[in-house]
């Protein structure tokens, strides 16, 4: 369950929008901390601190901070505005939110009877790492079409939107008009219910041309063919599709994980996009060179009955990612580690480029 700690801030080491790294010191030495701003406060040195230790404790990757739960000697004022939305509910953090799709939201008769995103794009990808490749390959293809697109973050994995320093700095760059958290996930530029709201306000309120959906930062999985927080890739080509969207699917590919279920095409990817996705989809599929490329395409065809497969050239797309404006990272995996599953990524967006008018 939760492993408690008190700690003292000794420093912060870095921030970005949402969210602070610490340097914190505890009875049996010191450690990394997060903390969120909006929903703690601001911690500052020398402030005592509540920590949730779990992750740390774990030895979690990404998501390897000791978490910081409350400010005590110094809490926040009480939040001013509209906002009815509880996400993370009834846990000890809940956070009231304002949904685009709320009464209270200036955007709820915009939302309340949209029923179409008008053809958009939705690119669907597993992993959150996939975010920042698909945009090098997007944007790389058709430099000069400028196009806005939205991230939809499913809440699959981290919560707090705030996590992210990849969604971070791609907004601040342009690169995304907004960042959209759905259903328990929260901390985005707008708040959605349920990912077909968080599509709709994607297009509708951010006034998206395309729009990416993954999980938050730090998946789930058991080894098993049904345990994985991915199956979420699967129902969002489903929401895509009901709601008048072109769903692309990128899928997981890797040469450098050590675990032969996800070698070639990850059993993630054939799951769901073949078993929990209904409506059909573009399938890209990356034209990688010699053997694995091979491997690549006839474990894609397990898709080919219910989706359209597009096969992709990658020629290019390695330049493209290497001039990527973020740091790129799966699993652990740099680019030089896991060339195969980015380029996968950038393929998808440069599949999806070629559909915008």
């Amino acid at each position: 369950m939760i492993r408690w700690r008190k700690g003292e801030v000794l420093s912060v080491r870095r921030e970005w929008p949402g969210a602070m790294e610490l340097d914190v010191t505890l009875p049996e030495g010191e450690c990394r901390a997060l903390a969120y701003p909006p929903l703690v406060g601001r911690p500052e040195p020398g402030d005592t601190v509540l920590l949730n230790t779990t992750a740390l404790a774990m030895g979690l990757g990404t998501g390897g901070y000791a978490m910081v739960v409350a400010l005590p000697d110094r809490l926040p004022e009480d939040p001013e505005g509209p906002g009815h939305l509880v996400k993370a509910r009834y846990t000890p953090l809940q956070a009231t939110v304002l949904g685009a799709d709320e009464q209270d939201s200036p955007y709820h008769e915009t939302l309340r009877d949209a029923d179409s995103i008008d053809g958009m794009p939705v690119i669907v990808a597993d992993l959150h790492s996939a975010l920042p490749a698909i945009l090098c390959g997007l944007y790389g293809s058709r430099p000069e079409a400028s196009p806005r697109v939205a991230y939809v973050m499913l809440d699959g994995g981290a919560l707090p939107g705030w996590f992210s320093m990849s969604a971070a700095r791609l907004r601040e760059i342009g690169w995304l008009c907004g960042v959209v958290t759905t259903g328990q996930s929260f901390g985005g530029d707008v708040e959605a219910v349920t990912v077909h709201t968080g599509l709709l306000a994607a297009r509708h309120v951010l006034s998206a041309d395309v729009a990416i959906v993954t999980q938050g930062p730090g998946n789930l999985g058991t080894g098993t063919r049904w345990g994985f927080s991915g199956v979420s890739a699967g129902e969002a080509i489903n929401a895509a599709a009901v709601l008048g969207g072109r769903p692309v699917a990128a899928l997981r590919v890797s040469e450098g994980d050590l675990r032969e279920r996800h070698i070639g095409v990850s059993h993630h990817s054939l799951t769901a996009y073949g078993r929990v996705a209904l409506a059909p989809a573009q399938v890209v599929v990356p034209e990688l060179p010699g053997a694995f490329g091979e491997r690549v395409i006839a474990q894609a065809a397990e898709l080919a009955a219910r989706h359209e497969l597009v096969r992709v050239p990658v020629e290019g797309l390695e330049k493209l990612l290497e001039d990527s404006p973020v740091k790129l990272s799966t699993m652990g995996r740099g680019l030089a580690q896991d060339l195969a599953g980015f380029l996968a990524s950038a393929a998808a967006g440069r599949h999806t480029a070629t559909l915008l008018t």
